[in-house]
C-alpha cells in the first residue's frame, strides 16, 4: 500500500496528502522505520474479546487527539488497499465519501439497529451502507463521529444479538451507525474502490481492494470457493510476506486481477530487503 501511495500522490490530479499508518499494538515495530506510523493503545485486555477490529476506533480517537494533523480532509484506509488512480478529494465540503458495500444493510437489521438508533433521529434507510474505509471525511467531523464509533461498537459487542448478527462487519456497521447519529451522510462512490474477482476492469476507480481470494482454473475461469490451479490470496501469506515475482494469471483471467498481481510485484521488486523481511 505505501509503496503505491507514494508513487500515486505525485501523479497530476492527486489531492492526497501526508501518510499515517495507525498502529493499536501499543508497541513501536520495525515497519516504522519505513512507514510514518503513530502508536495507539488497544483496549483494556480482553474488552476486544478477540475481536481486534474494535481496536480501531478507539486508534483513531487518540490519533485524533495526540497527532499534529495539518491536513483538513482525512482518507480512512487499509492496508490491503493499493491506489490505483489518483486520488483527487471526493468530499463535498463538510459531506464525506464512502464506498457502498453490498453486505452492509441497516434496513434489513431494523430491530437490532433500533437499540443504537432511536427512531427520533429518522428511518433507519438513513444510514449509509458502509463502513469506515474507504472514507474521505473533514477532520472536524470525524473528531466528532470517533468517540460515539468507540462506544457504539463496545455496545454492539456487548450485546449478543447484535453481535451474533453482524459478525465480522459489527465494526462497520458501528462507524455508520455513530455517522448518523451525529447526522453525516457520505456521498456513495462506487468509483471509489474495486474488488477483484468481482469487479473485472480497474478503470477510472481509484483502490483495489483484495481481500477477496482470487481462485482460477488454467483456462482462466474463475473457481471461487475452491482453491484454484492459479490463486492469490491475502490469507496465504499471513505468517511471512508475498514472495517476489508471484506468478501471473493464465489468460482469460480478468484485467483486475491481472493489474493486481503485477502491482504488488512491482512494489516487492522495489522494497528493500524484502525476501528476508518477516511480519511484525
Amino acid at each position: 500500500m505505501y509503496y503505491w501511495y507514494k508513487k500515486i500522490k505525485e501523479m497530476p490530479g492527486s489531492d492526497m496528502g501526508e501518510f499515517t499508518r495507525i498502529l493499536h499494538s501499543g508497541s513501536p515495530d520495525k515497519l516504522m522505520e519505513e512507514i510514518p506510523t503513530f502508536v495507539a493503545d488497544p483496549l483494556p485486555e480482553g474488552l476486544d474479546r478477540g475481536y481486534v477490529v474494535l481496536n480501531r476506533p478507539w486508534a483513531f480517537v487518540q490519533w485524533l487527539e495526540k497527532a499534529k494533523i495539518e491536513e483538513e480532509y482525512i482518507l480512512m484506509a487499509e492496508p490491503d488497499h493499493i491506489f490505483v488512480n489518483p486520488l483527487p478529494n471526493l468530499a463535498d465540503g463538510i459531506q464525506p465519501a464512502g464506498f457502498p458495500f453490498f453486505y452492509i444493510k441497516p434496513a434489513e437489521h431494523e430491530k437490532i439497529i433500533r437499540k443504537f438508533y432511536p427512531e427520533e433521529k429518522g428511518p433507519v434507510a438513513d444510514i449509509d451502507p458502509i463502513g469506515n474505509s474507504p472514507v474521505i471525511i473533514k477532520k472536524s467531523s470525524l473528531e466528532e463521529i470517533a468517540p460515539t464509533w468507540v462506544n457504539v461498537s463496545l455496545r454492539m459487542k456487548d450485546d449478543p444479538e447484535t453481535d451474533k448478527a453482524f459478525g465480522w462487519v459489527l465494526e462497520m456497521y458501528a462507524y455508520a451507525v455513530a455517522s448518523a447519529l451525529h447526522d453525516v451522510h457520505h456521498i456513495l462512490r462506487n468509483d471509489f474502490m474495486l474488488q477483484p474477482p468481482w469487479d473485472l476492469n480497474v478503470g477510472k476507480k481509484f483502490i483495489i481492494h483484495y481481500t477477496y481470494g482470487c481462485d482460477y482454473n488454467l483456462k482462466g475461469e474463475l473457481t471461487y470457493g475452491k482453491i484454484g490451479e492459479w490463486r492469490f490470496d491475502k490469507r496465504s501469506h499471513l505468517t511471512r510476506p508475498p514472495p517476489r515475482n508471484l506468478s501471473l494469471p493464465p489468460p482469460g483471467v480478468p484485467e483486475s486481477v491481472v493489474r493486481l498481481v503485477k502491482m504488488v510485484n512491482e512494489a516487492t521488486s522495489n522494497i528493500p530487503g524484502w525476501d528476508t523481511s518477516t511480519n511484525g
